[in-house]
């Protein structure tokens, strides 16, 4: 599996990295989370493809801190039939929280 890459077109998915630096072993969260979160259905099929349904849901079962879109998580425990705790799902979603006293935006 480590030989295979990213194909380019998924390069929007990770605007952080180079897709080549990307290790399909390695990273597997963050391709897995990103292509969850932000991926077409066709994205998703690419992961299925390169991925077990159990290595998928090892990483929805452990969801990285403050990178899940809480619908997307919520959508693929109901999908995998995944119950996580309420204090694991709170620490997985991703917030952006407006202080009002203040016009700026921060990371919770």
């Amino acid at each position: 599996m480590s030989k295979k890459k990213i194909p380019s077109k998924m390069r929007w998915l990770f605007w952080s990295y180079d897709i080549k630096s990307l290790d399909l072993k390695s990273d597997i969260d963050y391709i897995v989370a990103q292509v969850l979160n932000y991926g077409a259905w066709e994205d998703v099929r690419w992961l299925l493809r390169n991925y077990s349904e159990q290595e998928i849901k090892n990483v929805i079962k452990n969801p990285s801190r403050g990178v899940w879109f809480e619908k997307v998580l919520n959508f693929w425990t109901t999908i995998f039939n995944i119950r996580l705790k309420k204090d694991v799902l709170e620490k997985a979603i991703f917030r952006l929280t407006q202080h009002s006293n203040a016009q700026s935006f921060s990371l919770k």
